[in-house]
């Protein structure tokens, strides 16, 4: 008999790289990306504990971006929910929104104003 190798070997973890990209508020001095960096490296959690990111979870900052790496599994959806609990402790819910814009990457807008009352005087 011919022993036959193993497909693959060992499997790797999988890693996950997400993107907040914050250039329409930072450009307007509404955001500060230090606070919100500092905001998610305390409040993510790691197996049910907050500050718990060790080597699994990294946060860097970009230019005007987010930039968060996972060797977990790690939900996007949970990065959205913990932006959007950061806007509405900086009261900036009612004037921003988070929106997909990729399949890895969210992006902070503007909610668009509708200004026809004052088009029709």
């Amino acid at each position: 008999m011919v022993k036959q190798a193993q497909k693959g070997g060992k499997s790797k973890k999988p890693t996950h790289k997400y993107v907040i990209k914050c250039t329409d508020p930072i450009e307007d001095n509404v955001l500060v990306l230090n606070d919100f960096e500092s905001y998610l490296i305390q409040r993510i959690k790691v197996d049910g504990k907050t500050g718990n990111l060790g080597q699994a979870v990294t946060v860097a900052k970009d230019k005007d971006a987010l930039l968060i790496e996972t060797k977990i599994a790690f939900s996007k959806r949970y990065l959205k929910y913990l932006t959007k609990k950061y806007l509405k402790q900086q009261e900036l819910r009612e004037y921003l929104r988070v929106v997909a814009t990729s399949k890895n990457t969210y992006e902070l807008k503007f909610f668009t104003v509708n200004n026809d009352e004052a088009d029709q005087e």
